[in-house]
């Protein structure tokens, strides 16, 4: 097991704009990695502050890449609807100390380092190119360049972020699927938890705003991104329903989906075993039958457990830590196995 190293930084994608259409789309991305022996590590935020509502993983800031390797495997992280690459660090840095670099970016609208913006949390679309831009550019820089081995490079996501992945796999996404899927849901959809009422604000953005007009002329774009060797797909989002079934059966990307099954945000029966009925080649664990959605979030400090409460308490029989040791060694086994 290796020492984890910690990196962040802020990139733009000058292909597309920011949703207040006022300058280049942000790419803020965080990265987990090998590093040396001698490298200190500490948790990288104050879990008694009183704004902290998870625990981070013990890091070594800017550390060097270990030299043990000459070039090291990719994950591209992928986090779930309204949060942050950061609520990957459990993932991440276990991913990390068995010999990855872990690279996740935090979608811009649709993340909690920043306000939330409607566009951000309706064009789910755009977070694949995220993905595709941000591996591209930081493949390119002083620090990452000559240690990633751009052979094997990998994906894996959470919730919608799980959705993500699919896309990357090469899923197309058809919007008059998933509204057809909406009306008859068992299950309320009209937005989120962190914003309720999304599904109201489609129609005076299509009128309002230029960014999210240009944003959904090109919802049903192939995204796939041809250098993601395999990808792992955490309790994927039902946004999974607006997959064209033709593309997700043609998806030859080795495909493991793991689930939960007290989630009652994205039912498994709605959501991993229908991607599982397109594509019989996708492989499925149900890693806890008690554990709701929120099990793939980072421990809570005692302040996220009073404040936040549904998304940072589980049921008295489930433990969260052991959960994200079980996923880590799930994805790790599965991209291992395909490191040529």
């Amino acid at each position: 097991m290796f020492k984890i190293g910690y990196r962040e930084g802020r990139m733009f994608d000058d292909t597309r704009t920011n949703w207040a259409g006022d300058g280049p789309r942000p790419l803020v991305w965080a990265a987990w990695y090998p590093t040396t022996d001698e490298a200190v590590q500490a948790e990288s935020a104050d879990p008694s502050s009183d704004s902290a509502w998870f625990h981070t993983s013990a890091v070594a800031k800017n550390a060097r890449i270990s030299s043990s390797r000459e070039v090291w495997p990719v994950v591209l992280l992928s986090h779930g609807t309204g949060g942050s690459a950061q609520g990957l660090d459990w993932l991440g840095a276990r991913l990390a100390a068995q010999g990855f670099i872990c690279i996740g970016v935090s979608h811009h609208g649709n993340t909690s380092i920043e306000p939330y913006l409607a566009e951000g949390f309706l064009c789910w679309w755009e977070r694949s190119a995220d993905l595709t831009k941000m591996f591209t550019l930081l493949s390119n820089t002083a620090f990452f360049s000559q240690r990633i081995d751009v052979e094997n490079v990998f994906a894996a996501g959470f919730s919608l972020g799980g959705h993500t992945v699919v896309s990357l796999a090469g899923a197309i996404y058809d919007q008059s699927l998933f509204d057809a899927f909406t009306q008859s849901a068992p299950v309320d959809m009209s937005g989120p938890r962190e914003f309720p009422d999304l599904a109201a604000h489609a129609q005076d953005l299509m009128e309002n705003s230029e960014p999210f007009r240009a944003s959904f002329a090109r919802h049903a774009d192939p995204y796939r991104d041809h250098r993601i060797k395999a990808i792992v797909s955490c309790a994927p989002a039902p946004t999974v329903r607006g997959f064209t079934p033709q593309s997700v059966s043609s998806v030859t990307v080795p495909t493991l989906i793991l689930s939960v099954n007290g989630d009652t945000e994205c039912p498994p029966a709605l959501c991993a075993d229908w991607l599982l009925h397109q594509n019989p080649d996708f492989r499925k664990q149900i890693i806890s039958l008690k554990a709701g959605h929120y099990v793939f979030l980072p421990e809570a400090t005692e302040y996220g457990r009073q404040q936040g409460a549904d998304i940072c308490v589980d049921v008295p029989t489930v433990n969260r830590r052991a959960i994200h040791d079980i996923t880590a060694q799930k994805c790790a086994t599965h991209f291992s196995s395909l490191v040529s």
